[in-house]
């Protein structure tokens, strides 16, 4: 009998469409999956079996009346908690939101209800997408498959989980400053960050809006690149969307990289790397290598100042984007609060998390009277900088490839105690969204400690084509086979 949670999302839908298998089978197959496994993991804040019934049934009912039953025909996705959907609660993972009922769907939920997509529940996360862990979720501890001691990395923490434990065909997540790639890196699975404005933000609660960007949680390159095809696209409901044509990735997927240059920047492999993720990131660049790519050496020479700059201009968007959960219109509201001062101020003091209030006081600080200018203004010159140093680099190379996390999976408390050793955690991925770029992790090994390590390749803007055909080329020529987690 088929175990339908193993198989990847391009698998499903061909087995869908062909009628070799209903989609009402796969669903039952994800939630006898949840029911067994979940409890163990906690990637789920909310698990939606009625309603993944309903969707499932309405792909087979199309498919029985020889209509088109979509680009994800049947397939079961998981959704980050941050992501708006009327089904449901959005509730950001923070008990300020607790029970908040979105009235209206992302468009990105819109658009895969379209295509046959299959809605499982909510994923967990860092509190209002701050973290690197998902520790700080209000809501639950959610666990690596590979190793339930350790982290399953942030703050798409949830949504890596469940992709690694076959909890989901494929999940959404959120990426700020690598949140979506990291934990794809921590959890052995392939997370894509598209350029900013590829995929419409209209329905996803802000963290850092000039950051912020939804991508895919996948098994394999080939279904980052199947739920691109989907995702991305102009929306009139966001002024920051590009109106650009949207290929269809998966026709990149050529296995073919001769001629392509493949740039590393002498700055993200000093002797501050470990000695066993360097070896396997340069490890990937001689498969690349292999496959008839040139490589050369790029500098990156603002990267240094990436992390402060990026806190600066996160946690100042952050302040300002969080100033709206008051406990007046919706969610938490203190019931002890005698006035409109005491009730802010409680409410806030008890519904944020630690790590929420942290931020919002860094972001408060550098926007205020006297510190704007030090701060914040010259931040955003520098991240100019950054940006100009990535062009210069993409004149020499197609194709920039850096370690995605500079270590494996951690221990749960490892890193909780320092706040700036946990930022660190980010290193390498921060720059990919100051810069607006594409980026994507593929896993490229298990470390000794029995946790999977990944690689990042980062693309022009805009060009996520050359990416997936980077991506996938490294993926079928690498000779990696992670296995199924130790949980699965």
């Amino acid at each position: 009998m088929t175990a339908w949670h193993e198989k990847t999302a391009h698998e499903i839908r061909n087995a869908v469409r062909a009628r070799h298998v209903s989609a009402a089978e796969v669903a039952e197959s994800y939630l006898n999956r949840i029911a067994a496994v979940d409890p163990k993991v906690d990637s789920y804040t909310q698990v939606w079996a009625d309603f993944a019934r309903a969707q499932a049934a309405r792909v087979d009912e199309k498919i029985a009346r020889g209509e088109d039953a979509g680009r994800l025909a049947g397939v079961p996705i998981g959704i980050k908690e941050v992501i708006c959907t009327k089904q449901g609660h959005t509730t950001c993972s923070s008990r300020i939101l607790e029970g908040y009922q979105s009235p209206h769907d992302a468009t990105i939920i819109r658009k895969l209800e379209a295509e046959g997509a299959v809605f499982l529940g909510k994923l967990n996360m860092d509190e209002f997408a701050m973290g690197s862990s998902t520790e700080n979720s209000a809501i639950k501890t959610t666990r690596n498959p590979w190793n339930l001691r350790c982290v399953p990395g942030g703050s798409s923490g949830g949504s890596a989980a469940a992709v690694a434990a076959d909890l989901c065909a494929f999940s959404l997540g959120s990426d700020t400053g690598g949140s979506i790639r990291q934990p794809a890196c921590l959890c052995g699975c392939v997370g894509i960050k598209p350029t900013y404005g590829r995929v419409s933000r209209y329905g996803l609660v802000a963290f850092a809006s000039s950051l912020d960007q939804i991508g895919p949680l996948t098994k394999d390159v080939e279904d980052a690149a199947l739920a691109l095809n989907v995702l991305c696209g102009k929306d009139a409901m966001d002024a920051t969307s590009a109106n650009l044509p949207v290929p269809d990735f998966t026709q990149a997927l050529t296995g073919d990289i001769r001629g392509l240059r493949i740039g590393m920047p002498v700055e993200c492999f000093t002797e501050s790397l470990g000695a066993e993720m360097r070896e396997k990131v340069l490890s990937a660049i001689e498969v690349l290598k292999g496959q008839g790519a040139e490589v050369v050496e790029v500098s990156l020479p603002t990267l240094d100042y990436a992390l402060a700059v990026y806190y600066i201009i996160c946690t100042a968007e952050a302040s300002a984007n969080l100033a709206r959960f008051d406990g007046v219109r919706y969610g938490f509201r203190h019931p002890a609060a005698g006035d409109v001062r005491e009730m802010y101020v409680k409410t806030k003091t008890a519904a944020f998390g630690p790590e929420v209030r942290r931020r919002i006081m860094l972001g408060t600080y550098v926007l205020s009277s006297g510190y704007y200018d030090a701060y914040y203004l010259k931040a955003q010159k520098v991240r100019r900088l950054i940006k100009e140093d990535f062009d210069r680099a993409f004149t020499k190379c197609d194709i920039i490839v850096t370690p995605t996390s500079p270590t494996p999976a951690f221990e749960f408390g490892a890193k909780t105690a320092d706040p700036l050793e946990m930022y660190l955690s980010d290193i390498y991925t921060i720059s990919t969204n100051l810069a607006t770029l594409p980026g994507i992790s593929v896993p490229c090994g298990l470390c000794a400690s029995g946790l999977p390590a990944g690689v990042q390749f980062m693309a022009k803007p805009f060009d996520e084509a050359t990416l997936l055909r980077v991506a996938h080329c490294y993926e079928k020529n690498s000779g990696i086979t992670l296995g199924k987690a130790p949980i699965a």
